[in-house]
């Protein structure tokens, strides 16, 4: 079997919890080449751990290692674009953590270049390859009606499960040039994607951008993209927000929020005439915690609750699985950035429906 020679831009969080362990235990498929990061003391930890010969504070001169076969992005989504662009134009193959970046124009950047250089980019969208939600797509397909669909995702933050099951490796060793550059450009993309808006709706833009793009992001593979946002509104400084969509048929509720309660409550529910589907996510900071397909179902007389466990092997392994075959046997990715562009032109539509909600509009 090839083995691909992976490098690795961001040693954040979600890289020491997941995305090395994975690759570690895909050792047959890939080998971790190179990483980068801008902690110099993360790199040597991680490149320690792992054994990791090339290690790098700056993205493209990574990007640039002739042996690479392939650059896994999962650094500050700010940076996102620049490092998708620098590693295409060393014709590597991309495989990036969603949000693919923060704006319409970021996106169009990177699909000119995917396309000048004729590699491949995939979007890190996970729960799209879990098993229960890749049978759940080909469920729906079988209603004859929809006539709901509820979207939700309400989660205690991420450092309440990490902190009970990981170890995280955090150094204080970023200049404040590297904060500011990172705040300052945070700044630029979100008006430059949204125009100029107050705080709350610069936060809701975020939120969508990372947690939200899980949940539209899926949403639109099982059912397709809204023909508008009938309303939409934020609360709590752009923490919480509700919205509903319309379909042909039917209508959408979407709600999604971040607070302190040690739970995670992620799913989409389907509901036809006699049957709903309900694909459950639970947190992906703690591996193999599964995700199910629930069905109801009426049929004659009788009424039945069925919970499908396809697998406890965790998305993330799909995902990588997945993107092994994109790159050795030239599979074309679902998540394309052209799909991830969607996210982006659905963020904007919710977002202009909360300004017209807003007390000063």
């Amino acid at each position: 079997m090839t083995r691909l020679k992976i490098g690795i831009i961001g040693l954040g969080e979600v890289a020491q919890i997941i995305h090395f362990p994975v690759l570690e235990s895909l050792s047959e498929r890939y080998e971790i080449a190179a990483i980068c990061d801008i902690s110099p003391k993360l790199l040597e930890v991680i490149g320690d751990r792992y054994h990791v010969p090339n290690r790098y504070v700056d993205a493209a001169e990574m990007t640039s290692l002739p042996e690479l076969d392939a650059v896994l992005i999962c650094n500050s989504d700010e940076y996102h674009a620049d490092c998708v662009i620098a590693a295409l134009q060393n014709k590597k193959h991309v495989l990036i953590e969603k949000p693919m970046c923060l704006t319409l124009q970021e996106a169009d950047d990177i699909i000119r270049v995917r396309d000048e250089m004729g590699v491949k980019v995939m979007v890190g969208y996970m729960r799209r390859y879990a098993p229960a939600f890749v049978q759940m797509v080909e469920e729906v397909k079988k209603l004859d009606t929809i006539n709901y669909v509820r979207v939700r995702d309400i989660i205690g933050g991420n450092h309440l499960f990490i902190d009970q099951s990981s170890k995280v490796h955090r150094f204080d060793d970023i200049s404040e040039h590297a904060k500011l550059d990172r705040a300052d450009r945070a700044a630029k993309l979100v008006k430059d994607a949204i125009g100029e808006a107050p705080a709350d709706l610069r936060s809701a833009y975020r939120l969508l951008c990372g947690l939200g793009s899980h949940d539209l992001s899926a949403m639109r593979e099982v059912i397709g993209f809204p023909k508008r946002v009938v309303s939409a509104r934020q609360w709590n400084n752009g923490r919480f927000m509700s919205a509903i969509l319309e379909y042909d048929g039917f209508h959408v509720t979407y709600e999604t929020g971040i607070d302190h309660i040690r739970r995670f409550d992620a799913h989409i529910e389907v509901y036809g005439n006699n049957k709903s589907l309900k694909v459950q996510y639970n947190t992906p900071y703690m591996r193999h915690l599964p995700t199910t397909l629930q069905v109801n179902e009426t049929n004659g007389e009788a009424y039945s609750e069925t919970v499908v466990r396809p697998t406890f092997k965790d998305a993330y392994t799909c995902q990588f699985e997945y993107f092994y075959d994109v790159v050795v046997n030239d599979v074309t990715p679902k998540t394309t950035p052209e799909d991830a562009k969607e996210d982006l032109q659905l963020f904007q539509m919710l977002i202009e429906a909360m300004r017209e909600n807003e007390p000063n509009s």
